[in-house]
């Protein structure tokens, strides 16, 4: 270690004493500055993730989201625990140009470099969602490590250990958080004939101008719906604004479309898909799903990526039949195209939608997963004759993938089955250790949580459980409930698996 410790400060030197090929005064001098100084506490990959979410659509959002959790790791490991232990001096700044130095000298520890362990976090992160935007983004993150030992105010050495930690930190979260599988679409539900509606004739389509920023035109609801009337001019498309009723809007287009002989459509997110789909089926009508949401599961578990695919499934009337979940308690029966939940989750939900007009969805959720993790109680439901405690009640339509309790995707979508996840709050310490397996990525393996797959699932009693959330919304449910499946009740236009 005093070898390569030699070794690292006499290449400091060298570079120090370097003129070329960042010379003193040049542009690239500056710039490798006044880059080091945007890297402080993370704000050029802040403002970077911010870039990603607005204008990467959904692999750009789920780059961004990464990225920021890989540095906020990275960052805690290096300059709250490394620099810690080693207490590496920073080096001289004697033989730095004044001109090259920071207005603002670091009084850390220099080992590792945090800016490095951050920047490389980040780009690693990005790279196992988006290698295109890795590609932009790398540079970046290798120039801000040269930053730091051209201003002086880190060793090589110091520079290489940060990306080391923080690349493997990056890597390290696909353990809890696995990579998205976007670009495969999903195998097996089985082809079903649908009419082919040339241009669209027959279609009614309602876009609802309150989904998220999923669809993929340019600039908000009245360019989506423009645009599905240029991919299907003969198609009715109906545009749903914030004063109007998506129920109402949605009932009168299927009985247009069922009176047609055609086909219901909807552009929206889950959400709205969902309300479609109950309706699609109860009038026997195929439907033609046209992302425009957040995260758009359903469309992208069907293997559709943007409106022009469904738009040319509609054409030709290429269609499969998908499996529905249903959940039935003592008043109502509602389906579900993606997930079932009790417990945490639909109470996060509901407090996230009363913040939401406030604050937007995804600062809302913020707040609402704080409050969460500081109130948060288990819920006692009866099943099997007995009352158990737990926080949370996961039911998937159909498999989904990986393993554990993050499930991002589904590889079928008509296997008859609920790919039902618990995790079990009535084991000693279960908050504790709930969170040390999920930190761990060893939740599959932890006695608090069980997993199985059932065609379907009855529960007794909700006890406290108040409400229940059916693809991503939060609704009241009350005494016993049945979890079942609806094998391939909904036909849905499907592009062609590539």
């Amino acid at each position: 270690m005093r070898r390569l410790d030699v070794i690292d400060r006499a290449l400091f030197h060298q570079i120090a004493a370097a003129h070329r090929p960042f010379g003193t005064g040049s542009l690239t001098g500056r710039w490798l500055r006044r880059l080091s100084h945007a890297a402080d506490h993370g704000m050029l990959w802040l403002g970077t993730a911010a870039v990603l979410g607005a204008v990467g659509g959904r692999p750009g959002r789920r780059a961004a989201l990464r990225g920021v959790s890989s540095l906020l790791l990275a960052s805690s490991a290096a300059n709250i625990a490394a620099k810690q232990l080693t207490r590496r001096p920073r080096p001289p700044l004697g033989p730095v140009p004044q001109v090259r130095r920071l207005l603002r000298q670091p009084v850390t520890t220099s080992f590792p470099s945090g800016h490095s362990a951050s920047a490389a976090a980040f780009a690693t992160a990005v790279a196992i969602e988006s290698p295109a935007a890795a590609a932009l983004v790398a540079p970046a993150a290798l120039a801000v490590g040269v930053s730091r030992v051209y201003t002086g105010a880190h060793h090589p050495g110091d520079v290489l250990a940060g990306f080391a930690l923080g690349s493997a930190l990056a890597v390290l979260t696909l353990r809890w958080w696995p990579r998205a599988s976007h670009l495969r679409p999903a195998a097996g539900p089985p082809r079903r004939p649908a009419p082919a509606l040339p241009e669209g004739a027959g279609l009614s389509v309602v876009v609802n101008s309150g989904s998220g920023s999923g669809a993929l035109t340019s600039d908000g609801p009245e360019d989506t719906a423009d645009a599905l009337r240029a991919l299907l001019p003969r198609a009715d498309v109906r545009l749903c604004g914030p004063e109007d009723d998506l129920q109402a809007l949605l009932t009168e287009a299927a009985d247009r479309a069922a009176a047609a002989g055609g086909a219901l459509g909807v552009c929206g997110g889950d959400g709205s898909v969902n309300l479609a789909a109950g309706l699609a089926v109860e009038r026997n009508l195929p439907l033609a799903v046209f992302p425009g949401g957040t995260l758009n599961h359903f469309a992208l578990d069907l293997g559709i990526h943007g409106m022009e695919s469904t738009a040319e499934a509609v054409t030709a009337g290429r269609a499969c039949g998908v499996d529905l979940g249903v959940a039935a308690d003592d008043t109502e029966r509602r389906v579900f195209l993606n997930t079932f939940s009790l417990g945490v989750y639909p109470e996060l939900v509901r407090m996230r939608e009363a913040f939401e007009n406030r604050l937007g969805k995804w600062p809302a959720l913020a707040v609402a997963t704080a409050r969460m993790l500081a109130t948060a109680e288990p819920v006692t439901v009866r099943v099997g004759g007995r009352d158990r405690r737990l926080w949370l009640l996961f039911a998937g339509n159909g498999a989904y993938d990986p393993p554990g309790f993050a499930p991002t995707h589904r590889t079928g979508l008509a296997d008859g089955l609920l790919d039902v996840r618990v995790v079990d709050g009535g084991q000693p310490l279960a908050r504790t250790r709930l969170a040390a397996a999920f930190l761990s990525g060893t939740l599959a393996r932890s006695r608090v949580y069980h997993s199985a797959r059932l065609r379907a699932l009855d529960l007794e009693a909700l006890g406290d459980a108040e409400r229940i959330a059916v693809d991503g919304e939060s609704v009241p449910a009350s005494g016993a409930l049945r979890l079942a499946k609806a094998p391939r009740a909904l036909t849905v236009y499907r592009p062609e698996p590539a």
